[in-house]
């Protein structure tokens, strides 16, 4: 009997492990851009400097694509070399696990830019992640009947989020920080249940938290706070042994991890990330706004906009349970805790100490926010209906979870209207005009938009334009422009940048394409300094123009026409911190 249990668990799991990973390996197949982050990854692993600005023949020269892909890939002369690795995140603001196993994924593609060493050491990480989680709702639902079916089922849908798949897509630090948390997690519901003999799961557990902290800083947050836990746990017990031997643990997995990397002191207390994480934690009306954003985050991205629905639902059962006076007959379960209090509190720490208000700082917790979210819908069904009828009812959910998005983008369509968001920004060329053309034209009322953390309406505006709801980094809206510089390759390529907007390698990618281009940093730009950069080269077919933010574009691209007898100017695109021209 349990033989045969264990072969179908084997098998459920194998049955998630393939969904997922053909989801994950087609939206590696769109994903057709990548972000600042990405690059920084990229090079942080691989490439003598933190940033390749900081050559000092980067500005103000003419360069190949095998410049800027040098920063993105691992040449064949530099196999073995591990010392970027370390000295890289030394100087950066991240601690160095995560970038070596990159640079070891990296070498497996030699002299080019690939995004898949990133997404393949991503999705292997999710393997790992996809069990865990498994394991840890299978122990939260062990006395539950279909115990095995219901956690199989949560854990496949808990991986087909956008926030899953953000995480499974997005060549950072994150993926390997959600391990990290699901791991420590389980190994202490299993110390919940271990005997005073418990050397080998503490041992293991100091073993992953200095995996942990040797990841990302802010998975310190959630073993600060489930750690503390069973300190007072055992405080209260008053099993002292216990208690030594867990403070123990967690103490020389700190120093470990200290003798490792003890640059870790200088980023979180000193650094300017550091710092800026702990002025957020202390600055109250900020931390609300930053709260009230995440919660819209959350929503959209880890329930697939389903997550109010949820909660009304949660809230209308425990309504009519009060009114109806149901009595809780639910058993008390020793492990819900020890995954919701750290799993909240590391939600709330991270948004608000997040330097930007961005998905990528909770989606270590994403899944276990969702799955919490659906086990309270469980335990509030359970002595109202039959067990069937729950398990029918968390199947629904599990549906709508996975079709929500489809939907979602359906009602966006006919809200914003599919001409509106489908039109060509030719007929304007600076982010201005857009907004007013999307002020003027837009079918939703603008009053609407919460006015927190001082986000300007008019990005609100220009994100909506091309508003979808799926995988932020696939850049499903940037296969348009990356599509056309690798057909128009050839072509040189200039990009005007002030300085003090510099978020070139956002656009690094694209650069890595061209066969010639040139950063032009802080110049002025009249017609002889176009003329002297331009000259001895073939604009014959035209020339593509890159213009950062705060610069009078219509002058700088009518100024590029006269200089070089040129008369056709086409938009191209507008990217994060810049707009693309072709002038023929």
């Amino acid at each position: 009997m349990k033989l045969k249990l264990r072969k179908k668990e084997i098998l459920l799991i194998l049955v998630v492990l393939i969904i997922q990973t053909v989801v994950f390996i087609i939206a590696g197949i769109n994903k057709s851009y990548i972000h600042m982050d990405e690059a920084y990854s990229l090079g942080l692993a691989s490439y003598n400097k933190v940033n390749i600005q900081q050559n000092q023949d980067f500005y103000n020269t003419w360069h190949s694509k095998e410049y800027y892909e040098d920063y993105l890939s691992v040449n064949e002369n530099e196999i073995g070399n591990y010392k970027p690795v370390y000295e890289n995140q030394k100087n950066d603001v991240h601690p160095p696990l995560y970038y070596l196993l990159l640079r070891i994924a990296m070498g497996l593609h030699l002299d080019s830019y690939s995004k898949w060493p990133g997404i393949i050491l991503n999705i292997i990480i999710y393997i790992f992640i996809s069990i865990f989680m498994y394991l840890i709702i299978k122990k939260l639902l062990e006395k539950d009947n279909k115990c095995t079916e219901k956690s199989a089922i949560l854990t496949l849908v808990s991986s087909l989020t956008l926030a899953s798949i953000n995480n499974a897509m997005y060549i950072r630090m994150y993926a390997l920080a959600t391990l990290n948390i699901l791991i420590t997690t389980y190994l202490h519901l299993k110390l919940l249940d271990a005997e005073e003999k418990n050397y080998r799961l503490l041992l293991l557990i100091g073993i992953f938290a200095l995996i942990g902290s040797l990841t990302h800083y802010y998975y310190l947050f959630y073993l600060g706070i489930l750690s503390i836990m069973f300190i007072v746990k055992y405080i209260k017990e008053k099993k002292y042994t216990e208690l030594t031997k867990y403070i123990l643990t967690i103490f020389l997995a700190a120093i470990a991890s200290l003798i490792i990397f003890p640059y870790s002191i200088k980023h979180i207390f000193f650094g300017y990330r550091g710092k800026g994480a702990l002025s957020n934690l202390i600055n109250i009306s900020e931390a609300l706004k930053h709260i009230i954003v995440y919660t819209l985050i959350i929503d959209v991205d880890a329930f697939n906009n389903t997550l109010f629905i949820i909660l009304f639902f949660a809230l209308g059962i425990a309504i009519y349970k009060k009114i109806k006076k149901y009595k809780n007959v639910n058993e008390k379960n020793k492990y819900i805790k020890y995954i919701a209090i750290p799993t909240f509190f590391y939600t709330i720490l991270a948004a608000i100490s997040s330097p930007w208000l961005e998905l990528r700082y909770i989606m270590p917790v994403c899944s276990l926010l969702f799955v919490l979210a659906l086990y309270l819908i469980m335990q509030l069904l359970n002595n109202l209906v039959k067990q069937k009828t729950v398990n029918r009812i968390l199947l629904v959910i599990c549906i709508l979870v996975i079709i929500m998005p489809f939907i979602a983008n359906k009602v966006i369509n006919i809200v914003i209207g599919k001409d509106f968001r489908s039109e060509q920004e030719s007929s304007y060329s600076s982010k201005a005009e857009i907004v007013q053309k999307l002020k003027n034209e837009i079918n939703i009322p603008i009053n609407i938009f919460p006015k927190v953390q001082e986000i300007p309406i008019d990005n609100i505006l220009l994100f909506l334009k091309n508003f979808r709801i799926e995988p932020e980094v696939i850049y499903s809206n940037k296969q348009d422009i990356t599509k056309f510089i690798k057909n128009n390759a050839n072509l040189p390529a200039l990009y005007l940048l002030k300085s003090d907007n510099d978020r070139f390698l956002d656009e690094i990618l694209l650069f890595a394409i061209l066969n010639q281009s040139y950063i032009a940093k802080d110049i002025e730009c009249n017609e002889e300094n176009i003329k002297s950069i331009m000259s001895n080269k073939d604009i014959s077919n035209g020339i593509i123009i890159f213009i950062n933010d705060v610069q009078e574009n219509e002058n700088i691209v009518n100024t590029i026409k006269q200089a070089l007898n040129l008369e056709n100017t086409t938009y191209l695109k507008r990217l994060n911190m810049c707009d693309v021209y072709l002038i023929n």
